[in-house]
Order: structure tokens, then sequence, then C-alpha cells
């Protein structure tokens, strides 16, 4: 018995329409978890408001042991590092960008952009554990200061471990620029670099914006290698030589604390509360890099 054409089509049309349910699910759960986890930090860290004043809450001294629970120094402390990594690691990542897609030959840039991407695959521990017996003893060689367990130790590991992302990110920025946008700038008499400088990056600004973003919301994230390698000094990194002295992140605080504190108490929900503003943190630096690529790829199907 022979079947028709649209008996054939009933289980394609069938599978298509499992399959697409299973990927919406599989969306809408990843965005379930999220909120979850958001409840979850409310729930565990909304009663710190109401068990510490804000005075305290909100000073400059980190003693949990006797009842201080300042989280400026914190605060100050992983923007001080965060800050200085995108610092060092924004005219890098750039020019390594430019490099890959604008300079090396084909066979280079096929090397070259899969070692980069595993170089996002490093644990942090190990880049932790290196900057530890190699970096910090030698920014307390070269700078002669007490110890290289310092903010811009920190900072240095951090900035290589947004490298591969602003790299990976802003040479896909400029890998989208028309080649239009070359051709026309070599006709009118622009060299190869100016074409480069004033009228690719510029094109690929956007992109380059998102790169950014996206290395600056991988780098105040980290914990293990800043952990190791910071200090963990709850102070006020206030000074011109704030940089090279010891300070503490959020993220180190609540990785090194969390584990000692019982559950339930004053340090606990603090903890959380710590966690509160890390999440909300990432989550705006994650939504304008989100809205740089939405906006980008809106201009270029208006195009």
């Amino acid at each position: 018995m022979m079947t028709s054409p649209v008996d054939r089509r009933e289980p394609i049309k069938l599978g298509a329409f499992l399959i697409e349910w299973f990927v919406r699910l599989a969306g809408l759960s990843t965005i379930g978890f999220v909120i979850l986890i958001f409840f979850f930090l409310l729930r565990e860290g909304i009663p710190a408001l109401f068990e510490v004043p804000l005075s305290n809450l909100f000073g400059t001294a980190w003693y949990p042991t006797f009842g201080y629970y300042g989280t400026i120094p914190l605060i100050l402390g992983s923007l001080l590092v965060t800050l200085t990594a995108v610092v060092i690691a924004l005219p890098l990542g750039i020019a390594s960008a430019v490099f890959v897609r604008e300079v090396a030959p084909n066979w280079v840039r096929e090397v070259l952009k899969p070692l980069i991407e595993v170089l996002a695959g490093i644990p942090s521990v190990v880049l932790g554990f290196f900057g530890m017996t190699i970096l910090v003893p030698a920014i307390r060689t070269l700078l002669n200061i007490p110890t290289g367990l310092t903010a811009f130790s920190g900072a240095l590991v951090l900035a290589y471990m947004a490298l591969p992302t602003i790299i990976s990110v802003a040479e896909d920025a400029l890998d989208a620029v028309p080649k239009s946008y070359r051709d026309a700038g070599l006709a009118m008499g622009a060299t190869r670099w100016q074409t480069i400088w004033r009228v690719v990056v510029p094109a690929a600004r956007s992109g380059i914006v998102t790169a950014v973003m996206l290395g600056l919301g991988r780098a105040i994230g980290e914990t293990m290698a800043v952990m190791m390698i910071t200090g963990n000094a709850a102070r006020m990194p206030l000074g011109l030589d704030a940089l090279f002295k010891p300070v503490r992140t959020m993220t180190a605080t609540v990785a090194a604390e969390m584990g000692e504190v019982a559950q339930g108490s004053v340090h606990y929900h603090v903890l959380f509360g710590i966690g509160i503003i890390l999440f909300l943190v990432t989550f705006v630096i994650n939504l304008f890099a989100a809205k740089s690529i939405f906006k980008k790829r809106y201009r270029g199907g208006l195009r």
C-alpha cells in the first residue's frame, strides 16, 4: 500500500514541532533559572537591610567579627581592579583584533583565532597560581614595594583573562564591516593604516564597545585569581599609590567567607547582599552589551 505525500509530511511536521518546542522550553528555562537565582539572592540578602544600619552597611570598615559590615572598601576594590584591567586590555585587545583581521595573512589568521579561543579556557586558579609564583615576586622586585600582592597584580591577570573575549568580539565586529568601506578609503588616497584606523575601526565602533562591555563583565565577576593575588586586605583604596597596595574585591570576600559563616547570621545575609550587588552590576553590563548588539543588527537590517 503506497503512502500519499501528505502522510509522509506528518512525521516531518511532528518532528519540527517537537524540536521547536524543545528549543523554546530550553530558552524559557534559562530565563527562569536566572529569575530564580535572583529571587534566592533577594530572599537571603534583603534581611541585611533590616539587621544592619545603612550607615554601617555602607561604611568604610569591614570587620564582621566586631560587627562592622562596611561594603565601600569592597566595592571600590572591585572597581579599581576591574577598571585598571580594562584600561590595560582595551588597547591590546583592539590592536590584536586589528592585526588578526586586517594585517595577518589568511594562514596566520586561521592559526591565531583558535589559539585565542583556547586562552579563554584556561582555569582561573591556574592563572592565579601563575600570578602568585611568578608575577607577584616580579612586581615586588621591579617596583621595590613591600608586597607584590596588590591591585595592580590582580588587574594584570584580569586583563589577560578579558583579552580573549575582547579580541574575539572586536574581530567579529571588524569582519562585519563591508569591504566597500575599505575600497572607498583606499580609492580616496588613504594609506592602508589610515583606512584601518579612520574608516574600519570607527565603522565597527558599536561592536568594539560590546567587546569592552563583555570583557568588563568577565573581569568583574572573576573570583579565584583575584582572591589569590590581590592581598585580600579590606582597606579603602584611596590615594595615588592605592593601585600598588593590597585590596579586597566583592567576589573574593564572598568566596573566602561564605564557608565560615553560620547560616542565617547577620554576616551570612550581608554576604548575600554583596552577591545582589554583583548580580545587578553584571546584569546591567550584559544588558548594555546586548543592547549594542541589537542596535548593530537592527541597523544592518535597515541597510
